[in-house]
C-alpha cells in the first residue's frame, strides 16, 4: 500500500510545476486550500453516505471503496498543498499502535 500512496505523493508534487489547464490537481492548487478542504469535506461526507447506505452487494462495496479512494486521494491533495507528508500521517498512525484508542485519545486532550 505505501507503494501507492509514495507514488501518488510524488505525481502530486510533479503537478505543483503543471498550468492549471493540464491538470487537475494543479487547478485545485491554483484554486487554493480553501478549495481542496472543500473537495475533502465533499468527499468526506460522500463516504458517510455510502457507509450509511452499505449493503453488502459488489456494487455496494464498490461504491464505498470508491468514495474513500476518493477521499484518500483529495486529502492527499491536502497534505502536498501544505508541504506535508503521507509518511508523516503514517508514522503518526505507527507510533499509536499498541496503544489502546482511549488512552490516546485522552494523551491529545492533555496537549
Amino acid at each position: 500500500m505505501n507503494n501507492v500512496l509514495g507514488a501518488l505523493q510524488a505525481t502530486l508534487e510533479e503537478r505543483r510545476a503543471a498550468a492549471p489547464g493540464d491538470s487537475y490537481v494543479a487547478s485545485l492548487y491554483a484554486a487554493g486550500l480553501n478549495k481542496i478542504l472543500e473537495k475533502v469535506g465533499e468527499e468526506a461526507t460522500e463516504v458517510v453516505l455510502a457507509a450509511k447506505d452499505f449493503e453488502n452487494t459488489d456494487a455496494s462495496r464498490s461504491a464505498l471503496i470508491a468514495e474513500v479512494a476518493d477521499l484518500w486521494f483529495h486529502t492527499m491533495v491536502m497534505l502536498a498543498h501544505l508541504n506535508l507528508s503521507q509518511e508523516e500521517v503514517l508514522d503518526a498512525l505507527g507510533a499509536r499502535m499498541g496503544t489502546s484508542g482511549l488512552t490516546e485519545k485522552q494523551s491529545r486532550s492533555k496537549a
